[in-house]
């Protein structure tokens, strides 16, 4: 098995797109960069110095907001309770929301760049077995003396530590360049998390390492997803297409379903975000993170149980 991860590696390493994958990833981290450093001056003249006053004011609307809701299972009421209980931590604890950039702030925000990770990710996943089929290569995969099940998790597991990879490099690269860039910050940069319906606080690393992870979360089921269409159809456009589409709408979709429907908790959308319950707004009342890894364990057993099945059972003639 290692020796046909190490063959897989060696394929995508080869391959001129992934050097280019690599670049602009780098490239957008700092450009990022750059265009924060630019704004920070801006940002600090910009400054509420009686914040205080102005998160008392805010508080006192999310509270009549909240007052108003009439469904129990509103969607706004677990963001309206977190952003009360939050504004009268900072408060009470003399914490200013209006933070000045540091690493971890530069973090939050270079961690949009998650999404053009799972793109990348979806693209060699939904091109690793495909392309054996269309270049004609799979014949000769397969008088290796190797099963063929060894053969497609070889392939699997390698397009996933392939987006891990380029996860752990934004993530380093983010990190350096926001030392470099804003340093470690001053006074209390600890993160504010909403748990069980009062505030903690937490380590921001911690916090950066788990949000960086769980935003993977969904990367990682779609990166699955398109590895099974692409095993099942042998067509990798029909498996980028679908899992790029569901990629950028799926989320939005599934939160205006939540807003009406109670099933949408089974929809692997609502269950990617993981971050929801670190925040403690769970996009469906009464969901809670053990169900939503439930869910997708049997969301993951079905794509990659579907991809092995029909990949050993496959007639590869000419």
């Amino acid at each position: 098995m290692l020796k046909l991860i190490q063959n897989e590696w060696i394929k995508i390493i080869k391959r001129p797109g992934t050097i280019v994958m690599v670049a602009l990833i780098i490239l957008l981290v700092g450009a990022t960069g750059t265009f924060v450093k630019y704004n920070e001056n801006k940002k600090e003249q910009n400054i509420d110095q009686n914040w205080k006053q102005s998160l008392q004011v805010e508080t006192a609307e999310y509270k009549k907001e909240l007052k108003g809701l009439k469904d129990k299972n509103d969607i706004q009421r677990p963001f309206l309770e977190r952003s009360i209980a939050i504004n009268e931590y900072r408060i009470e604890h003399n914490i200013s929301p209006n933070e000045k950039t540091n690493v971890w702030t530069f973090m939050d925000v270079s961690s949009s760049l998650i999404i053009l990770v799972g793109l990348f990710t979806i693209i060699v996943s939904a091109n690793i077995v495909s392309s054996e089929f269309n270049w004609g290569t799979i014949k000769l995969l397969l008088i290796r003396p190797f099963s063929r099940k060894k053969i497609i998790m070889s392939k699997y597991i390698t397009s996933i530590l392939f987006g891990f990879a380029l996860l752990f490099t934004l993530f380093v690269f983010s990190n350096l360049l926001g030392l470099a860039l804003f340093g470690t910050g001053s006074g209390n940069t600890s993160y504010l998390a909403y748990v069980d319906g009062h505030v903690e606080e937490q380590s921001r690393l911690l916090y950066s390492a788990k949000l960086y992870v769980m935003s993977f979360i969904q990367t990682f089921m779609l990166a699955s997803m398109a590895f099974m269409v692409s095993t099942v159809f042998r067509n990798n456009t029909i498996a980028i297409g679908v899992s790029i589409l569901l990629l950028t709408v799926g989320s939005t979709v599934t939160a205006i379903l939540a807003n009406f429907f109670d099933w949408t908790k089974f929809i692997l959308f609502a269950n990617t975000d993981l971050m929801q319950y670190v925040n403690g707004t769970p996009l469906v009342e009464g969901m809670t993170m053990t169900f939503s890894i439930i869910v997708l364990i049997v969301y993951f057993v079905i794509f990659l149980g579907l991809s092995v099945v029909v990949f050993s059972k496959r007639d590869v003639a000419a």
